[in-house]
């Protein structure tokens, strides 16, 4: 039986990974800080199977690393900062965190080495998805404040998005990007150069049961949830009409399971999505509705240094190198996700979060 070490994993994706791994006859390890502001100071988490064996440490802590690698067989690499407006501020921790926290873990590796690794990538590398007939160029912020927010060709070309595909060039347009593109890349090279086979998953936004309601850096429908949970509106940035990949929790741990197990992947990257797209006030509108809660989103015009405007997922390689494919669509996911949150409480600190942001000149 193997043992399969999940960094990061009693958060949202990694508890779901640990649940996955355990009903398929391994044994889970888990490395974790907990941190206060994704767990709220609960030790162990009370979803963490108990099945799962716990480790809380950090992972820049260079020995915790190398005794929770001891009979470890693989790793699923989740550990990181998640959030992109907190990452234009809170630069120092996210890049320690996310970057030199993954060369913690692949030094640590050259002493222990498993048979594969997995590394947890992000659509966010991609800044603007795919598009046509020319690839867009960064918005600047001349544009956002004039409300021109759909990017443009080079030569002002109006564009056409559709589904990114892994060959679309990486734009990384906030440090949450840049540091999970460092993740990505540093762990395909080790990968390369000591013969691991190591597959790069790029998720796009994952949700489901167990996101951190009252973390407003997390997830966008965890954050819409809280708001609404809260009787307060959804707070859309733009004009909302900005659209999304969300993957059910579920499919993004069974896409993690496959590319431990299969080996048609090794040494690439791979996108995780449902493979369709929605704006994002819609999925505030189907949240609302599910939630019976009579509150319309709230357009706001605003926006946020280092968002971009359209990407969802092309799934064609996932499909045909692990046999993945979705299972839970859209509205049954979003059902099962409303049945949870009728069992929980959120606080609610997404006003505090944007009065940050705009206080550093972040969003306005």
């Amino acid at each position: 039986m193997s043992t399969i070490l999940i960094t990061g994993g009693a958060g949202f994706i990694g508890s779901h990974l640990a649940e996955e791994l355990l009903r398929h006859g391994y044994d889970v390890r888990v490395l974790d800080s907990l941190v206060g502001q994704v767990h709220g100071g609960s030790t162990p988490p009370p979803y963490l199977s108990p099945e799962a064996e716990l480790v809380v440490a950090d992972v820049r802590d260079g020995q915790a690393v190398r005794d929770a690698l001891d009979g470890v067989d693989a790793v699923v690499h989740l550990a990181a900062r998640v959030g992109v407006g907190q990452s234009m501020y809170e630069l120092s921790d996210y890049t320690s965190v996310n970057t030199y926290g993954t060369a913690v873990l692949l030094e640590a590796l050259l002493d222990r080495p498993v048979r594969k690794l997995i590394v947890a990538s992000s659509m966010s590398i991609y800044g603007e998805g795919a598009t046509t007939p020319v690839a867009a160029v960064e918005r600047r912020r001349q544009d956002l404040e004039a409300r021109r927010f759909e990017p443009r060709g080079a030569n002002g070309e109006e564009l056409t998005a559709h589904p990114t595909p892994e060959t679309k060039q990486p734009a990384n347009s906030s440090v949450y990007a840049l540091t999970k593109y460092d993740q990505e890349r540093l762990c395909l090279v080790y990968g390369e150069a000591y013969g691991v086979p190591v597959v790069a998953l790029r998720f796009f936004n994952a949700y489901g049961p167990r996101q951190a309601l009252s973390n407003p850096y997390t997830g966008v429908l965890a954050i819409f949830a809280s708001r609404l949970l809260n009787d307060r509106p959804p707070l859309v940035f733009e004009d909302g009409e900005q659209r999304r990949d969300f993957v059910n929790v579920f499919d993004v741990a069974r896409a993690c399971r496959l590319a431990l197990e299969l080996d048609a992947a090794d040494g690439q990257a791979l996108n995780v999505g449902s493979g369709e797209s929605v704006t994002v006030t819609e999925i505030a509108r189907k949240l609302a509705h599910v939630l019976d809660v009579e509150i319309e989103p709230q357009v706001t015009g605003k926006f946020r240094a280092g968002d971009i405007r359209h990407c969802f997922a092309d799934i064609t390689l996932a499909r045909e190198l692990l046999g993945f494919e979705p299972r839970v669509g859209l509205e049954r996911g979003i059902a099962e996700l409303a049945e949870w949150l009728e069992t929980q409480t959120a606080e609610d600190r997404v006003d505090h979060a944007t009065d940050e942001l705009v206080a550093r000149g972040l969003a306005r």
